[in-house]
């Protein structure tokens, strides 16, 4: 039997729609029921391999761990991953297909809706209920003739769903109603009602809100739902970022972020709330300096010379700052990134930071997997890499690793002062994190994602939940 599929849409990017979606699949995971996750199309530098391959978005990984399952493509069968330049890397079924500007990419719509539905009977074959997360707004009018992946889907699968607006960021009434003026007829027959997100204080006080939102959309309200910090789940864009809580610096680590242009993986460094994301050189000092994920490597490591950045990072470190590079923040460390088949840029070759005595040659082929470690401090932990090239480090001249993988091969470079290393989430784990920055472990949070609490959480507050049609009270399958 096919599955009950309920979408999950948003007033706008950010609204709190992964989370939602994670928070249904936890919910229903507990109450028995067979569940999966789906979004046709994410467009998110912040990626994850999976372990039967290919890659998809961190937020269906976060929403596959909340069902209970492992990642995999069906869960995401399109992922862009913008380049910086205007065009992005066209992931399928979890493999690098092209890379295209945004005008030839609507050209392939037509095609790319066959494998959007190929991936979701898939799912609904094998499930009893898919939680299917939309993009961005759902209702922006100029790009409906080319959606994959909100009310188009809907009205495809006959979807009943769901609309996510994020109180928090103002506007609600606005958004929602908005909304609301511009369906069409069947997918407003679809819609099962509004949920607000993100609320702070006392929820009793909006009780007039949710009286005139529903007067004047004729919608119900599903519930408002608290904000909720205590609760960690993967960043889908760098967007989430800006939203972050902050914490104050711990004793001798002040710690600066180098936003790139086409910066990736910001998950990795969520435990480091105390960190300044700077995009020019800043005027303060730091004790260490961070150079993250970067989708298009050659690009940003010219920006960072063009910046003047990579003068302030060499400047930082003569007086004293260690600096910290992952995947292409790593690659940037070296004397050299060389690209001679093209695989990113019509660069050759590009000069790099000189850090460590590595060199970095490109290619077409890209390195996905997930790996377990053990840091040079003897901490164990799992991470992953997705990344294009192959790093040389002069091993005489700098010859202790990052890290060793449980196969015994060496990650990365761990000098006095420069580290480096290709390991995605290598910084999501405590031990590592207080190892590296040289804080106690005492004030790293976890990274550790409960998604029990996540599901209580739903439960709480949701209002009409029979109305979505998900559950099963006799717990039996279907």
């Amino acid at each position: 039997m096919s599955a009950r599929p309920l979408f999950v849409g948003g007033t706008a990017s950010n609204a709190g729609k992964s989370w939602m979606a994670t928070a249904l699949c936890a919910w229903l995971r507990r109450r028995g029921v067979r569940v999966a996750p789906f979004k046709a199309q994410n467009m998110s530098n912040n990626s994850f391999p999976c372990a039967g391959g290919g890659e998809i978005g961190r937020a269906q990984v976060a929403q596959a761990e909340a069902c209970g399952l492992e990642p995999e493509p069906a869960m995401n069968p399109i992922l862009l991953k913008p380049n910086g330049d205007g065009t992005s890397q066209v992931v399928v079924n979890g493999r690098v297909w092209k890379t295209l500007a945004a005008h030839d990419y609507y050209a392939c719509v037509a095609d790319l809706r066959g494998v959007v539905r190929a991936a979701y009977d898939d799912l609904a074959r094998r499930f009893d209920v898919v939680i299917i997360e939309g993009a961005g707004s759902v209702t922006e009018l100029n790009l409906r003739p080319y959606d994959l992946v909100n009310l188009d889907l809907v009205v495809r699968l006959e979807a009943p769903w769901m609309l996510v607006a994020d109180i928090e960021r103002g506007g609600v009434f606005g958004s929602v109603i908005g909304t609301f003026d511009v369906l069409t007829p069947g997918e407003r027959q679809l819609c099962r009602g509004f949920a607000i997100n993100r609320f702070r204080g006392d929820r009793s006080l909006f009780e007039d809100g949710v009286r005139l939102i529903e007067e004047r959309t004729g919608a119900p309200c599903l519930g408002v739902f608290p904000h909720a910090p205590e609760i960690l789940l993967d960043a889908e864009d760098t967007l989430s970022t800006e939203m972050c809580r902050r914490s104050a610096a711990p004793d001798h680590a002040t710690l600066a972020v180098i936003r790139f242009p086409s910066v990736s993986n910001t998950t990795d460094l969520r435990l480091l709330t105390w960190a300044d994301w700077v995009s020019a050189p800043p005027a303060a000092d730091y004790d260490f300096v961070v150079l993250p994920g970067a989708k298009h490597v050659i690009a940003d490591l010219e920006w960072l010379h063009e910046s003047g950045l990579a003068a302030w990072i060499h400047g930082q470190h003569r007086r004293g700052a260690t600096i910290v590079g992952i995947c292409g923040g790593y690659q940037m460390l070296g004397r050299s990134i060389s690209d001679p088949t093209g695989a990113e840029s019509t660069r050759v070759r590009a000069q790099g930071l000189d850090l460590i005595p590595a060199e970095t040659v490109l290619g077409r082929e890209k390195t996905a997997r997930v790996v377990k470690a053990t840091s040079g401090g003897g901490a164990s932990f799992g991470a992953y890499e997705i990344h294009l090239g192959e790093t040389t480090i002069d091993r005489e001249a700098a010859s202790q690793p990052f890290a060793r993988l449980d196969t015994g091969a060496p990650d990365g470079v761990r000098t006095s002062r420069v580290i480096g290393t290709y390991l995605h989430g290598a910084l999501e784990h405590p031990a590592v994190c207080a190892e590296v920055f040289g804080v106690p472990l005492s004030a790293m949070r976890s990274a550790d994602r409960d998604y029990g609490r996540l599901a209580d959480w739903f439960a709480a507050s949701a209002r009409y939940p029979e109305s979505l049609g998900l559950d099963r009270p006799d717990g039996e399958g279907h």
